[in-house]
């Protein structure tokens, strides 16, 4: 999928739903990062696309003007 086509998906979600996955993505990278420390280098590479996608969900709640 595309980016333009997330973020579309992303803006036509009403704010509970995005804060709801912002709360999982946030939980996903605390658990990998937790992970990262422990030696598991596995889990290093799957951070930097979740931090992306909660970057681009917080994004979209913004313009909706939703206050955390």
């Amino acid at each position: 999928m595309k980016i333009r086509e997330v973020l579309t998906d992303l803006r036509g979600l009403t704010p509970d739903d995005l804060r709801g996955r912002a709360r999982d993505l946030e939980d996903q990278v605390f658990r990998l990062r937790l992970r990262s420390s422990m030696g598991q280098a596995e889990s290093g590479h799957k951070i930097r696309p979740l931090r992306r996608e909660l970057a681009r969900l917080k994004t979209v709640l913004r313009e909706k003007g939703v206050k955390d």
